[in-house]
């Protein structure tokens, strides 16, 4: 064996080569070295005539052991099945590399498509290459000390760069890649940097194949002149392809890709079908109706609910006239006691009519199938509906009123969704109701309800989401408050930034332990503006812990108060670092304004 091995081992020279080896199939050995007749003794131990150079039956023999599986070789007299096996395999070893010879030269790739972009400046080039090379190192709340966490500034440098209109640099695009592979949440952003290189880099490298799929931006389909290469992209291409294919022509030519989804939608699969249905959610408008009310008879739910979802957010489809003559005959006023209130009567049944409507019968766990099919009918009526069918009132109003028979909480999340589908700021306001007011913590989640408060802050604008959030966190702390900090735009505007730090201070005055706080500390760390860095200072110093405090509280909320100023103050840098590239004089008479988005 000792001999068959060295003879393995330098049998490969041929695998040096500069070109990639291919495999053979294994020559029939000639006559003279052909192995001798197995014994009528060992003949009897052998299963079959099974020739050696089955390499997958050697390894499953090898992984199950000889003593599970007897080998599938013929042994000699008096060689056990462990040492034939070897044997074996070290002479398959040799043949399969005793047959290779180098590979024909492939045909080289086309050179990499130019990028016009202007490159990083030196600093940030250095930038980008410190976090790319920190991104495996550990990270998170959990992290102790002062140093800034840099895997967590990693987007906001992408997003920054990308506003500057700046390239990646050619010799970080492989990490770049990587990182993208690795992390879903900054694809967008580093695809766009990467720009129309990565998607070369791409058919290069399966393990980058994701960039293929049209994340962060159309580039690299056929979507203008070319309706030839359209349409065999999307008949040949891959399920991936050809979503992607699909959103990049709708942004491009909407009725150009609904008609290219026309053209197969009745032979595609359920499950793809309800994903080129979603592509169409970006840019809907009315010339969609026809297409969507055909959908709503899909033999798919899935794609009915879907259909019904888009068509109840078109003002004016007849889809939306039929929802909301449904939830008008369940939903009005009632004078008859004394007081002006909302009267309720759901649905005694749903019949085939809703269904096709996307109105799903069957409820989930622990819901009732009238309110179940009420909320589902108040969802997809058009909100402005509602002003005429409650006397003109407004939305606030209406809110307002009391429900009888305990369908408040019911009626409100119908409510919510409707708003946040609709996207309207007037009902979200209402719904959202006063941040400050005392009851307004519970009505963040009510007994039994269902709605998102996030949901409905997302709806206003950035500028006001903040100044509710900060009300809010003033009236009734963090601890309701950290998915509401998520959704409100960064930097963070001052009334917002100041009333997390605020809140924090009380905390760190209260004695708590700072990791109670990880999440929104983490968060300030992301999202403060960093112009805050200076005012903070103050918060760094150990400070003396009360009594009834956490065991070394003090010293634990100076170490996280450091970190947030350390990290706030690289951001500065980081800001810093990504000057504009020198603009191009304009043309005269023309002048033009470009928004960039900083760290």
């Amino acid at each position: 064996m000792s001999n068959t091995s060295s003879t393995s081992g330098t049998s490969g020279t041929s695998g040096t080569s500069p070109t990639s080896p291919t495999p053979l199939p294994s020559p029939t050995p000639p006559a003279s070295s052909a192995p001798p007749p197995a014994s009528a003794s060992s003949a009897s131990t052998s299963p079959g005539p099974v020739t050696p150079d089955d390499w997958s039956a050697l390894v499953s023999a090898a992984l199950l052991g000889t003593e599970r599986r007897t080998p599938p070789v013929a042994m000699r007299s008096g060689q056990g099945g462990a040492a034939a096996l070897l044997d074996a395999a070290a002479v398959s070893t040799v043949r399969r590399r005793a047959a290779l010879r180098p590979a024909p030269a492939g045909e080289r790739p086309a050179p990499a498509p130019a990028d016009p972009r202007p490159p990083l400046p030196p600093a940030a080039r250095r930038r980008l290459s410190l976090l790319l090379a920190d991104r495996g190192g550990a990270g998170g709340s959990s992290r102790r000390g002062t140093a800034p966490d840099l895997t967590e500034l990693l987007p906001q440098w992408l997003a920054a760069a990308d506003g500057y209109g700046y390239r990646a640099p050619e010799a970080l695009l492989p990490e770049l890649l990587d990182a993208a592979r690795a992390r879903t949440d900054l694809r967008p952003a580093a695809l766009a940097l990467a720009g129309p290189r990565a998607l070369w880099l791409a058919r290069l490298n399966d393990e980058w194949k994701f960039a293929l799929r049209g994340v962060g931006g159309p580039a690299g389909f056929p979507v203008g002149d070319d309706p030839e290469g359209v349409r065999q992209q999307w008949e040949e291409g891959l399920f991936a392809e050809r979503v992607a294919l699909l959103t990049a022509l709708r942004r491009h030519d909407p009725p150009a890709g609904l008609a290219l989804l026309a053209t197969t939608w009745s032979t595609e699969r359920a499950e793809d079908r309800l994903m080129f249905l979603d592509s169409l959610r970006e840019d809907l408008s009315a010339a969609d109706e026809p297409f969507l009310e055909r959908a709503l008879s899909d033999r798919s739910r899935n794609v009915r609910a879907t259909a019904a979802e888009f068509l109840s957010t078109l003002p004016g489809t007849a889809f939306a006239a039929r929802m909301a003559e449904r939830a008008h005959t369940c939903i009005g006023l009632d004078r008859t006691s004394g007081t002006t209130r909302i009267a309720v009567e759901a649905p005694h049944e749903c019949d085939a009519a809703m269904q096709r409507d996307g109105v799903a019968p069957k409820p989930p766990s622990g819901r009732g199938e009238r309110s179940w099919w009420l909320g589902q009918l108040v969802e997809s009526t058009p909100l402005d509906s509602w002003r005429e069918r409650f006397a003109g009132r407004e939305p606030a109003a209406i809110v307002a009123l009391p429900v009888a028979d305990d369908w408040r909480t019911e009626l409100h999340d119908a409510w919510c969704r409707a708003a946040v589908r609709q996207q309207s700021a007037d009902w979200a306001r209402s719904l959202l109701g006063a941040p400050g007011a005392p009851s307004q913590a519970a009505e963040v989640s009510p007994a039994g309800s269902s709605r998102d408060l996030t949901k409905l802050l997302a709806v206003l604008p950035a500028d006001e989401r903040a100044r509710w959030v900060a009300e809010f966190i003033a009236a009734h702390g963090l601890s309701d408050a950290f998915r509401m900090l998520g959704v409100c735009a960064v930097p963070w505007a001052e009334p917002l930034g100041r009333a997390v730090v605020d809140a924090l201070d009380i905390a760190r005055d209260a004695g708590s332990y700072p990791w109670s706080f990880s999440g929104v500390m983490g968060l300030a760390e992301r999202c403060l503006d960093p112009a805050a860095a200076d005012r903070l200072d103050m918060l760094t110093a150990v400070t003396d812990e009360p009594e009834g405090a956490s065991p070394g509280s003090g010293g634990y909320w100076s170490e996280a108060f450091q970190r947030l100023v350390g990290t706030l103050r690289l951001r500065a840098t980081m800001r810093a670092e990504l000057t504009p590239p020198p603009a191009a004089p304009a043309p005269a008479g023309e002048t033009g304004e470009t928004g960039r988005r900083t760290p």
